[in-house]
């Protein structure tokens, strides 16, 4: 039987996600990395994207993340986010409008702090999308 390790996943209003799990695949801004048990100790940034946990051999969990830091100990992985979304909760048709609204405000602003928050914004729209797509075609497989 493959070993587990304990994972916790938590945004900035709740806890989401406590329990155990098989591995776990993060985004970090260094590159994606996969964990299992009995890692070597490790704290990284994270970038926006999908943080894919496997629980059971047959299921796994999605989860995006804005963003944050992952710490990974032997038989621990926390991921801390501004803001972390499941699967169900993710809304290709919302993401797009805001990236679309996020553009065009980008292309009238004129202030350097607000043009830097917006790109952001973008980031984050853009990688919210890409998760969509992604898990969209792991679905067809």
């Amino acid at each position: 039987m493959p070993l587990t390790f304990h994972v916790d996943i938590v945004s900035t209003e709740k806890a989401i996600y406590s329990g155990t799990a098989h591995w776990l695949v993060a985004p970090t801004v260094m590159g994606e990395i996969g964990v299992l048990a009995r890692h070597a100790p490790l704290l990284a940034r994270l970038k926006p994207g999908l943080v894919r946990l496997v629980r059971e051999p047959d299921f796994d969990e999605s989860f995006f993340v804005s963003g944050g830091f992952v710490e990974v100990l032997p038989h621990t992985v926390t991921i801390l986010a501004d803001t972390i979304l499941r699967t169900p909760e993710m809304n290709e048709s919302a993401a797009r409008t805001a990236k679309t609204s996020t553009e065009e405000k980008l292309k009238l602003t004129t202030s350097k702090a607000d043009y830097h928050r917006l790109k952001i914004e973008l980031e984050m729209e853009t990688a919210l999308l890409r998760t969509i797509e992604q898990l969209r075609l792991r679905k067809h497989r």
